[in-house]
């Protein structure tokens, strides 16, 4: 019997590109606090979890701060992040994701999101996109960041697949670990040299073929 396939998508950096958000969100705190990073220690960043995110800031700036400020400033970083994600709408989604998801919705295939953010609803929302998920598993149901697998493990018992019949898009290399220690086909979408440990890895959505993508869904067993 052919096992039903289920897809996940991470958030950042693959439906959407919130970095450069985040990146704005980060500056302005570290600004505020007497300092600047550059955009090469951004990428340090990408896949992090907040509290990690300004403890590294923290070190690049030479500052230590007590327990109460430190969470002060991570509510404020949100604040900030938040205000350029209100400004959103459709048109930041990432080209040829629609063309995916749309594929996906005409074939009943079902798929998740599998983010280790806390604002996935509120962006997709923004998006238009958050009655088309079928799951959505972010940073207020997970404990453990990526690399572990929690967030996709979840996802996928949401979706009603087992982990090995389940296809996962990453932009980040702890992503594609967590992918692949669960057992899930891992597709890289981003720099090839970076993601190289993904069994597929594209640029873009774009350059995804209809024909791609109906192979990895027919196969009776992906890995």
């Amino acid at each position: 019997m052919k096992e039903k396939k289920g897809v996940i998508f991470d958030l950042d950096g693959v439906i959407v590109d919130t970095a450069k958000f985040h990146f704005l969100a980060w500056r302005k705190l570290a600004n505020d606090l007497g300092f600047d990073f550059t955009e090469e220690q951004n990428e340090q960043l990408k896949g992090v979890s907040r509290v990690h995110s300004l403890q590294k800031i923290l070190k690049w700036g030479g500052m230590k701060l007590s327990e109460e400020e430190f969470q002060h400033q991570m509510d404020l970083k949100n604040e900030n992040y938040l205000s350029y994600v209100n400004e959103m709408d459709a048109s930041e989604i990432l080209p040829g994701v629609s063309k995916i998801l749309d594929y996906l919705i005409e074939n009943d295939i079902p798929f998740a999101l599998g983010s280790a953010s806390k604002n996935a609803r509120t962006i997709l929302e923004k998006l238009n996109l958050l009655e088309k998920f079928h799951a959505i598993v972010d940073g207020t149901d997970v404990s453990k960041a990526k690399p572990d697998p929690e967030v996709f493990l979840i996802a996928a018992e949401k979706l009603g697949v087992k982990p090995e019949d389940s296809i996962v898009f990453e932009d980040a290399v702890a992503g594609i670990q967590a992918a692949n220690r669960a057992n899930m086909t891992s597709i890289g979408i981003g720099d090839k040299t970076t993601l190289g440990e993904a069994d597929y890895v594209f640029s873009d959505f774009t350059e995804i073929e209809r024909e791609f993508i109906e192979k990895l869904l027919s196969k009776q067993r992906i890995k």
